[in-house]
């Protein structure tokens, strides 16, 4: 039953922002940016445009509640130059691991293909850490860097209206809001582009990705590496530890399953299933696998470069114009480094220009994330080995924007 509490807030919520829709703001008043979706990219945003004073800054997201789903990330160079500009360095460094290598074996024999030096060397090289970590971990931190108050969980989009007096959103629980700037974060299957471009289903790649987090008390012995990519015939699996402490692993792979097509955060695999597609893998694969007590899986999609992501007042952000494979570890980094650009962009923009403090964005970004989609697409180690110095050495903070008119 729902509380009657419950209902008098969210009338409250309704009344708020529609009295919103029906004043009109001052030519001085700031922008009213509302953001679609409250994962890393939207929060990232978030967190660095609310830092302006007087900033209005909205959240709505679908979820009623955010989850720690089991899910290992990396933080490359560029993305953490970007998080420490937001002042989370410090907690990146307290929560994540930075291993001294990255190794690539072969799957069966355990032949070391590649070491990828990691630790001191690449800080040095590029200016900041690599690290891996809980996903959660960085969520949180983020989510702790918003203000107060400005997320409201349970709003589905439902439609978007601009008109004379901004941008009015509709959603599915009956809410309104109006704003002047709208940023859609809000994934590969985004309402927002779909109702700036129209439908366009996601291109299913014919793979899985089983993935888990779990605690190094179920191994009989330690990691053979702190993080390493077994690469097979047709298939890959990644694994590292989460954490300064190496007490929570990571695993993700790469499965062809062509018949799979459910894009879901926290759907279950089969853990017999993952074993014997893993069966001609190095014993040190099987045996994190035998520990695993429990597995999600998710199917992997893909997208072609678009060629806009915004218009007028409206804009993409992350996954919702540029979603990427897993190969290069960089969905996240491209999104943290949107947030980025956008903010460099929106900086001290009036209402009128924001058509174009939005288009610069646009052209500033698109090239770097449309060469990283179409290289991680590949999987393929020396064309990801060739990258790595222009992908870790960008700096969105001070990478040049396009100017837009004179």
């Amino acid at each position: 039953m729902v509380s009657f509490s419950f209902l008098f807030a969210l009338r409250l919520e309704y009344r708020t922002l529609v009295d919103e829709l029906e004043m009109p703001p001052s030519k001085e008043a700031p922008l009213r940016i509302a953001v679609i979706g409250a994962g890393i990219g939207g929060l990232a945003f978030t967190a660095m445009v609310s830092r302006e004073p007087g900033a209005q800054v909205r959240v709505f997201e679908q979820a009623k509640a955010f989850a720690r789903v089991g899910a290992g990330i990396q933080q490359s160079p560029n993305s953490v130059k970007v998080l420490r500009g937001i002042g989370l360095e410090g907690t990146l460094r307290q929560k994540a691991f930075r291993p001294d290598a990255s190794l690539n074996r072969q799957f069966d024999t355990g032949e070391t293909t590649w070491e990828r030096r990691l630790g001191a060397e690449v800080e040095a090289l590029y200016g900041a850490p690599h690290l891996y970590m809980h996903r959660g971990d960085l969520h949180a931190a983020l989510l702790d860097s918003v203000p107060d108050g400005c997320i409201a969980l349970g709003h589905k989009l439902e439609g978007l209206e601009v008109g004379a007096s901004g941008v009015k959103l509709r959603f599915d629980n009956g809410v309104e809001a109006i704003a002047d700037v709208v940023i859609g974060a809000d994934g590969v299957h985004s309402v927002v582009r779909e109702k700036l471009f129209g439908p366009e289903a996601p291109r299913f790649t014919g793979r899985v990705a089983y993935r888990t987090t779990f605690s190094a008390e179920r191994l009989d012995e330690p990691l053979l590496d702190g993080s390493c990519k077994w690469w097979g015939p047709d298939r890959h699996i990644v694994i590292y530890y989460v954490n300064p402490r190496r007490d929570e692993v990571y695993f993700v792979t790469s499965t062809p399953e062509p018949d799979f097509t459910q894009e879901s955060w926290s759907q279950e695999g089969d853990l017999e299933t993952l074993k014997v597609a893993y069966a001609e893998f190095h014993p040190a694969v099987k045996a994190v696998l035998e520990a695993c007590p429990r597995v999600h899986k998710w199917a992997l999609f893909d997208r072609d470069p678009m060629a806009r992501w915004h218009e007028g007042p409206i804009a993409l952000l992350g996954d919702a114009c540029h979603p990427m494979t897993p190969y290069m570890a960089q969905g996240a980094a491209q999104a943290i480094e949107d947030a980025a650009v956008l903010s460099r962009c929106l900086l001290k923009v009036d209402r009128a220009g924001v058509s174009d403090a939005l288009l610069a964005y646009e052209r500033t970004r698109l090239p770097r994330t449309s060469r990283i989609q179409r290289i991680s697409r590949l999987n393929d180690m020396a064309a990801i080995k060739a990258e790595i110095a222009a992908v870790y050495g960008y700096d969105a903070w001070t990478a040049p924007l396009v100017k837009i008119g004179s």
